[in-house]
């Protein structure tokens, strides 16, 4: 496995983790639409919750959450439709992004931005 895959999965991992450590319950990982994606999928309480995970080594090239622009997003909304229909889930929905700064084996720096707008 190439290197940023490895760390791409090693931020998915701690996110999970995060997400789990702060009472939420995983219910899907890497859920596919197509050649589409859905990092985490969770529950908190009575929403449910899809999440994407940005891991970067370093803050030296932005915030990772910056790499979640207008045609991330378009994507995302097309897959989380797919996952609500195919799923028929009726509950409220929130999409969250947690970005992941640091090194496999090291201690990495978590930021949860809930609640993002789809647009």
């Amino acid at each position: 496995m190439a290197a940023h895959n490895e760390l791409g999965k090693w931020g998915e991992d701690k996110a999970a983790e995060y997400l789990r450590q702060n009472g939420y319950q995983i219910i899907e990982r890497d859920w596919k639409s197509g050649r589409r994606d859905i990092d985490i999928i969770a529950t908190d309480g009575n929403s449910m919750v899809f999440v994407e995970v940005k891991t970067r080594r370093n803050r030296l090239f932005g915030e990772p959450e910056e790499a979640v622009d207008y045609r991330k997003l378009q994507s995302l909304r097309l897959a989380i439709n797919h996952y609500i229909k195919f799923r028929r889930i009726n509950s409220e929905i929130r999409f969250d992004i947690i970005s992941v700064v640091g090194m496999i084996g090291g201690k990495p720096e978590i930021d949860h931005i809930k609640d993002v707008p789809l647009y």
